[in-house]
Order: C-alpha cells, then sequence, then structure tokens
C-alpha cells in the first residue's frame, strides 16, 4: 500500500475530509486539499515534516503512512497491521505461541488471502514430506504465482 493509499485510509477512518486534513496540517485554506489530494495521488511525495504533521492530525505514527521498511522490526510491525487493515490478517494464541490467522468474515480480500495461504501451506507440507525437494519449493515461492498448480490461488485487486 503506497503513502497516498495510507493517507487516504487514514483519513476516511478518521472520517477527515482533504480539505480538513490539510488544514490540520497547516496548509493554506485556499490549496489545503489540493496539496493532500497530490499526496494521496502519488503526483506528489509528502516531506518527512509533513509526513510528521499528518500523522499528528490523524493520531496515528508517521511509520503507519510510510511504505513499511520490512527489513526494520517496525516496518514489518506495520505491514502486518496493513494486512490486519486489508485483509482480515489476526494475531492468536496457540499453546504452541502466538500464529498469524486471517478472518475469511472480514471479506472477500480475505477470503483470496486465505486461499493463498493454503496453497503455500500445501506446498510446505510437500516439503516436509519428501514430496518434494527444497530447490521445488523455492522455486514454487520464487516463481509465485507462476508455479502455483494448486488452483486455489486467486489474483488480489489493487487497492485505491
Amino acid at each position: 500500500m503506497s503513502i497516498g493509499e495510507r493517507i487516504h485510509f487514514f483519513r476516511d477512518l478518521r472520517g477527515l475530509t482533504l480539505n480538513e486534513l490539510g488544514l490540520a496540517v497547516g496548509f493554506p485554506k485556499d490549496n489545503a486539499n489540493i496539496r493532500i489530494a497530490q499526496y494521496q495521488s502519488g503526483s506528489r511525495m509528502p516531506r518527512e515534516d509533513v509526513i510528521s504533521r499528518m500523522a499528528d492530525a490523524l493520531d496515528v505514527s508517521p511509520a503507519a503512512l510510510k511504505v513499511p521498511d520490512i527489513d526494520s522490526y517496525t516496518g514489518l510491525m506495520h505491514t502486518l497491521f496493513t494486512l490486519e487493515d486489508l485483509y482480515g490478517l489476526k494475531v492468536s494464541e496457540t499453546e504452541d505461541g502466538v500464529c498469524l490467522r486471517v478472518d475469511v468474515r472480514q471479506g472477500k480480500e480475505a477470503a483470496e488471502l486465505h486461499r493463498m495461504l493454503c496453497a503455500w501451506k500445501q506446498e510446505e507440507t510437500k516439503l516436509e514430506t519428501g514430496e518434494i525437494t527444497k530447490e521445488e519449493y523455492d522455486c514454487w515461492r520464487y516463481h509465485y504465482p507462476g508455479q502455483d498448480t494448486s488452483q486455489i490461488r486467486a489474483a488480489v485487486r489493487h487497492r485505491n
């Protein structure tokens, strides 16, 4: 999810108009809505100080607005939070520890993610049982969805 999509998501979540968010960030009244619309569309990228002010106005961390860097723990967590927002990913606890699951009741996107994860689990089970080699498993993963023969994969539509 792009920074523009994140801004739009949180703006809608907070019930703010383009103009209201622009004014809260400190833009002049005559172009407040235009600036936010430009950020949401991706035609303009906000500077760090603008991201920080926008995050304050939306009552979120600046990291929640940025495209997460999964090479950091904070970025990875915000990626997981985005997956919760978009696809129904939930954190659960089992006797073995903490795990992630998909709540398929959250909608079509959640159901599609669940199907794709089932395909992944199917391939992992083949690896564990010796039905396929590590190289075949890696080929499946690195060429996904091209190597997926489970017939349960689906395209996940891009959200605007």
